[in-house]
């Protein structure tokens, strides 16, 4: 008969437990998305049910390989937050985004400190550390509340750097915490200030020395593309252990440090890296929050050691220091009190601080077995399972919270812009201004991009939002506010450019809401090269060219909106106006707009407006005063 010891050895069921890790982990983050739920919530869940029925991963992979692993993948983590940070988002609140990360990163400290300790009954020693390594927050929590929340750009920028830059610092200032209260001694302001002084010189100066050496590679094209990302990831990991090897935990700053010079250097490209890490950091979150949850063994016993003090401490986070925080450090900053309010509700942990707890707790029940008594700090033997514990609830509790009214706030405060139904046009042509036009005195905003100096002068003449630019230039993104767009049309005359303007859009604005017309025949076998994935959905229906609608504007088909009624059907609007018009929109109710396409034609129900494209020849007696651009009267 196989033991259970025998059978964690085998190793087919290793291989079994490491692949429903994974599998695990990518369902939760699916069902997440299908249900719109924080993932992280899903995960925690899954991870515990995982250690519940198999046991903690101790028992498969041994505790020697979870710390280093957990510790390279955190770092990759906050590289790839790194990556997504631009200077030009917080022109105007940078001094907001340093005060949050120094003075109120400071105050959630103190208040998670005093609240471990009269809450949860830490020790001063425990509560200390509790204290520095609740302040982080980080990208993993936080970019997925800001894309389900869209707030508006100012507000958003200065939650995503905050969450972002506070993760290595606050990391860094856990860990030299944990340093000098686990092994004692006195001197702990000088300990603490000289072993983060030292640790922001090393990372800032190898990671800046670091990122100009992957510019030079990208620049000088002395890496072929295929093993750029390769490169650039196992050189990030390696100085990342450099950097800690030299200096404890200054590894997260310097990665942090690389990923932000990265994203704001001009000389090299680095989207394919972005678009690669963004990949990566799904793969390793999903992993990494089943392992750590799957190791956390919550009894009833851990549950009445914290008390009913314990499980207010994450509600005193919430109410209390939170709100102090953002409220003192932002006094005299340029932000108004709903950008204030807003900011004061949001702070959920994540991935780093579940990283960090569980590494303590490891090394914490390593030094209590193999350490002599009165080696490790009063107070802190024997410990780590109750800051593990306390932890873990923090985070349920906060990511619960906040991504279950951050959404509603933001709303209620006028700084979010659910489910944006705006268009961006690239493209400026009569007929694209003809479009526009119909669809916003349907109540929906719309922005026209164009090179072409006579197509945005005209635009311009009526009353249309239009920017003279290339859609693919930076100057879209660090000018324009796309708050209230929600989808792409790549309509210009140039099949590579529709191509470049969805390749260019589809990571903010998502796949599905990306369209191009459809490329002409000599472009087709040309533009069949880039990956479906790449490509904008097929405007309106197949073989409908750029051309072919010009010309059907040319002998004077116009844009006619019609209303669909139990007695006025579709089958009713195809015989009366035939096959040959062409459904553009369709309107199913006040502030929701559909854009028919090609591979999902609509199927048009009745109280849906249609927006539809009618040739001359389809005008029947008594029509020919409603076949007016843009003409509201219905059909």
């Amino acid at each position: 008969m196989t033991t259970r010891s025998g059978l964690m050895n085998d190793y087919v069921t290793i291989s079994i437990y490491l692949a429903a890790v994974l599998a695990l982990g990518i369902a939760a983050q699916w069902i997440a998305w299908w249900r719109k739920l924080p993932a992280i919530l899903l995960l925690l869940v899954f991870g515990l049910l995982l250690g519940w029925q198999a046991g903690p991963p101790r028992l498969w992979v041994g505790d020697k390989a979870i710390p280093p692993m957990t510790s390279l993948a955190v770092g990759v983590v906050l590289f790839e937050g790194g990556l997504s940070l631009r200077w030009r988002e917080i022109r105007e609140t940078s001094s907001v985004v340093v005060r949050l990360v120094s003075v109120g990163l400071l105050i959630t400290w103190v208040g998670a400190a005093l609240a471990a300790h009269y809450l949860a009954g830490f020790s001063w020693g425990l509560a200390t550390l509790t204290g520095a390594l609740l302040t982080v927050s980080g990208p993993t929590v936080i970019m997925p509340l800001l894309r389900q929340v869209r707030p508006e750009r100012k507000i958003g920028s200065v939650i995503k750097w905050e969450g972002i830059v506070n993760d290595p610092i606050g990391a860094v200032l856990a860990a030299l915490v944990f340093e000098v209260v686990a092994h004692g001694g006195g001197g702990l302001a000088t300990e603490w200030f000289n072993g983060l002084a030292w640790s922001l010189c090393v990372g800032a100066v190898l990671g800046a020395v670091t990122a100009l050496v992957i510019v030079e590679l990208l620049a000088r094209f002395w890496v072929p593309d295929y093993l750029q990302n390769g490169v650039i990831l196992s050189l990030v990991m390696l100085v990342f252990a450099v950097s800690n090897y030299l200096q404890h935990e200054s590894g997260l700053i310097t990665v942090t440090v690389i990923g932000v010079w990265l994203a704001n250097q001009r000389r090299a490209s680095v989207k394919h890296v972005i678009e690669f890490k963004e990949n990566l950091r799904v793969l390793l979150i999903s992993v990494l929050f089943i392992i750590l949850s799957s190791r956390v063994q919550i009894t009833m016993a851990d549950i009445n050691r914290l008390g009913w003090g314990g499980l207010l401490f994450p509600v005193v986070l919430i109410l209390l220091v939170r709100p102090l925080a953002v409220f003192v450090s932002t006094i005299g900053a340029p932000l108004n009190w709903r950008e204030k309010t807003m900011l004061a509700w949001v702070h959920p942990r994540g991935i780093v601080a579940a990283a960090v707890a569980s590494l303590f707790a490891i090394e914490l029940s390593q030094q209590s077995r193999g350490a002599e008594a009165g080696e490790l700090a009063a107070g802190l033997t024997g410990e780590g399972q109750q800051l593990v514990v306390l932890v873990f609830l923090t985070i349920v509790l906060t990511v619960t919270v906040y991504g279950l009214t951050l959404g509603p706030l933001a709303r209620r405060l006028g700084l979010s812009r659910q489910n944006p139904q705006g268009v961006l046009f690239a493209g400026a042509s009569p007929m694209i201004r003809e479009l526009a036009t119909a669809i916003q005195k349907e109540g929906f905003h719309t922005v026209l991009v164009d090179t072409n100096p006579q197509n945005v002068a005209a635009a311009r003449l009526a009353g249309i939002p239009v920017v003279y630019a290339a859609i693919g230039s930076e100057f879209i993104h660090d000018e324009i506010d796309l708050g209230d767009v929600g989808r792409l049309l790549a309509m210009t005359p140039n099949d590579e450019v529709n191509a470049i303007a969805a390749m260019e859009f589809a990571p903010e604005l998502g796949g599905a809401n990306v369209y191009q017309i459809a490329p002409s025949q000599r472009s087709q076998e040309r533009l069949q090269r880039i990956p479906a994935h790449r490509r904008g959905r097929v405007l309106f229906r197949d073989g409908l060219t750029y051309d072919d609608l010009q010309n059907r504007f040319a002998q004077g088909a116009q844009i006619k909106k019609t209303s669909l009624s139990k007695d006025f059907t579709y089958a009713a609007f195809r015989a009366k106006y035939g096959e040959a018009a062409v459904v553009l929109f369709a309107v199913p109710e006040k502030g929701r707009l559909i854009v028919n396409t090609a591979k999902t034609p609509l199927e048009p129900k009745a109280g849906y407006k249609l927006i539809a494209l009618i040739d001359p020849s389809a005008v029947v007696a008594g029509d020919s005063a409603i076949l007016t651009p843009a003409s509201d009267a219905p059909a």
